[in-house]
């Protein structure tokens, strides 16, 4: 996962280069084929994932969440939408600088790779939120995957990134339901948040939808 597009992009660039190169002097096309699919790799992970954290672009995210809903529909199975916000996060830019601020969130991408499974999907949802998908998953097994990545932050040496640093999140959880579309579920999720960051540091809501109104004849 990129963390810094000036790092990836001379890179490609060079590699694009010299496949046009070896074009131009007629090289063997083996030898030129594998460079191009590499280039081709390379751009498009920098286009499905944040270049600061790794973590995927609110974009790829959605575009997953929206995928997620649709096998849903299909299949009936249930899936779960988590919403991370690191706590007191300008409290620490504040105190600790950019620097410090930028290292805990690529710490956080990091950490989730640890825990979630690979058919998981973790985006930066905004500036300082993340979003998780995991698919055909409910809410008590959701949380156990939440926990096990506090559990992880809990571990980790801050102490080693600045003095006296603590990083926690709180967690908005909710799960799709019928009729649903990327907004409702959303909306559901931020509001689930919202409520957990009411409640303080490092709680976790969790939200499921209305059921439908059934009409007695």
């Amino acid at each position: 996962m990129p963390r810094n597009t000036k790092q990836t992009i001379p890179f490609a660039q060079q590699q694009l280069l010299e496949a046009i190169a070896h074009i131009k002097e007629g090289n063997n096309r083996d030898d030129v084929v594998p460079k191009l699919e590499a280039v081709m790799a390379q751009l498009q992970t920098l286009v499905t994932h944040d270049h600061l954290t790794g973590a995927l672009t609110r974009h790829t995210l959605i575009e997953r969440l929206d995928g997620e809903l649709q096998r849903s529909q299909r299949t009936g199975h249930t899936f779960t939408v988590a919403l991370i916000g690191v706590d007191d996060l300008p409290e620490i830019m504040e105190r600790h600088g950019q620097d410090v601020t930028k290292r805990i969130l690529q710490v956080l991408t990091a950490e989730s790779s640890q825990v979630l499974r690979s058919l998981d999907s973790f985006g930066r949802y905004a500036a300082t939120e993340f979003a998780i998908v995991m698919p055909t998953t409910w809410l008590d097994q959701s949380l156990i995957a939440i926990n096990r990545l506090k559990a992880c932050l809990d571990a980790y040496a801050w102490n080693d990134i600045a003095d006296d640093l603590l990083v926690n999140f709180c967690t908005g959880l909710t799960t799709n339901a019928a009729g649903d579309n990327t907004e409702k579920v959303l909306e559901r999720a931020n509001q689930a948040l919202q409520q957990a960051r009411q409640q303080g540091r490092n709680s976790v809501v969790q939200i499921e939808a209305d059921l439908p109104d059934f009409k007695l004849e």
